[in-house]
C-alpha cells in the first residue's frame, strides 16, 4: 500500500468539552461534559479514487454490490432481493416532508462505484467523498489502512475544532449568503436546490474548521464506531467527565419503533448535502442519527481516525 493514498491525518489535542446539545433536536441531549485522550483524524472523507485503490488491492465487494439473503427479508419481492442501495431522487415539486420515502428511492445497481445506478459512474467524482457503504465497508478500508472509526465523542471533539458549546462548527452564527460554509441543502427540499448543491462536491470544497478538518459539516454523513440510543448518558450526578466514553451496547442500538428490521444501529456525524434547514439542520457539530449497519445510501460516507490514536 502506497502510504500517498490515505489521507493526511491531523493531531487533536486531549481535551474536555461539552458533547450534544439542549437547544436542538431530542437525540442530541442532554448536554453533558466529557473528556477525550489526543489522537489523529483524517483531514477529509475518504474520496472514491481512496476508496477504488482499496478494492483493486484487496478485491472487496460492498454489501450494496452482494446478493441479498431471502431469509433475512421476509416478503421482500423478489425485485428488491437484487444488489443495490437507496438513491436520493429529487421530487417534482414540494412534498410532506412527513415522509421520506418520496425522495429514497431503492436502487437496484446502485453502489459506490455507480452512484445513481446503472449507467452511472465515478468518472470525475474521485475527489468526493464515497458513498453507498455500510458500517462494514467502513471498517474493512479503514482496517485496510491501519486505522479505525471513530468514536462519536473524538468525532464531535474534532468536528468543534476547539469551540466548546458553539452549533456550528464555524461558530455560533448561521452561514451568511456572502460566505458559503458547508455542503447542505440550499434552495426548497426536497425538489429544487440552488446552483451548486443537492449533490455532494469534491472533499475540500468549503473552509475547515480550526483544527484543519474539512467537511465536518455537510457533504455526508459520516460512521462512527459507536452503537446508537436515542439519548446521551445523563452524567449529572458524576463527579468527573467520563473519559473516551462509548456508546451503549449492540442489543440496546435496536429500534424500538420496528422490531421488525433486526438490525443494529451505529451513530452516524455530521449532516450532508441533504441538511435542509427546513426539514434537517443536522449539520452542526452535536447532531447526530442512527443508521442501521447493513444499509448504505447516497448520502453516508465516513473518515479514519490513526490507529494509534
Amino acid at each position: 500500500m502506497e502510504t500517498q493514498i490515505v489521507s493526511e491525518v491531523r493531531r487533536i489535542p486531549a481535551q474536555t468539552f461539552t458533547m450534544g446539545s439542549d437547544r436542538h433536536y431530542q437525540e442530541e441531549g442532554p448536554a453533558h461534559r466529557v473528556a477525550v485522550d489526543a489522537f489523529a483524524i483524517e483531514t477529509h472523507q475518504v474520496t472514491n479514487a481512496q476508496f477504488a485503490r482499496f478494492t483493486r488491492d484487496t478485491g472487496y465487494v460492498t454489501v450494496a454490490e452482494r446478493p441479498l439473503d431471502p431469509a433475512e427479508f421476509p416478503g421482500a419481492p423478489a425485485e428488491n432481493l437484487q444488489p443495490g442501495s437507496m438513491v436520493f431522487t429529487p421530487t417534482p415539486g414540494p412534498v410532506d416532508l412527513r415522509h421520506l420515502s418520496q425522495w429514497w428511492t431503492w436502487t437496484v445497481g446502485a453502489s459506490w462505484q455507480h452512484p445513481m445506478g446503472p449507467g452511472s459512474s465515478t468518472a470525475g467524482l474521485e475527489q468526493h467523498p464515497v458513498i453507498h457503504v455500510a458500517h462494514e465497508d467502513a471498517e474493512a478500508y479503514a482496517r485496510w489502512a491501519g486505522r479505525s472509526l471513530p468514536t462519536e465523542a473524538q468525532w464531535e471533539a474534532a468536528a468543534r475544532g476547539g469551540l466548546d458549546g458553539t452549533d456550528f462548527t464555524w461558530g455560533d452564527e448561521p452561514e451568511a449568503e456572502s460566505r458559503p460554509l458547508a455542503n447542505y441543502w440550499h434552495g426548497d427540499f426536497p425538489w429544487r436546490a440552488e446552483a451548486g448543491y443537492g449533490a455532494t462536491t469534491a472533499v475540500g470544497s468549503y473552509p475547515p474548521n480550526e483544527y484543519g478538518l474539512c467537511d465536518m459539516a455537510g457533504n455526508v454523513w459520516e460512521w462512527t464506531a459507536d452503537w446508537y440510543s436515542d439519548r446521551h448518558p445523563d452524567t449529572t450526578e458524576s463527579c468527573c467527565a467520563p473519559r473516551n466514553p462509548r456508546g451503549p451496547g449492540r442489543s440496546e442500538s435496536f429500534d424500538p419503533r420496528q422490531p421488525q428490521f433486526g438490525v443494529p444501529r451505529k451513530v452516524i456525524k455530521g449532516g450532508s448535502f441533504l441538511c435542509a434547514d427546513s426539514y434537517c439542520r443536522r449539520y452542526r457539530p452535536a447532531a447526530r442519527r442512527p443508521q442501521m449497519i447493513d444499509t448504505g445510501m447516497s448520502h453516508i460516507g465516513f473518515r479514519c481516525v490513526a490507529a494509534d490514536s
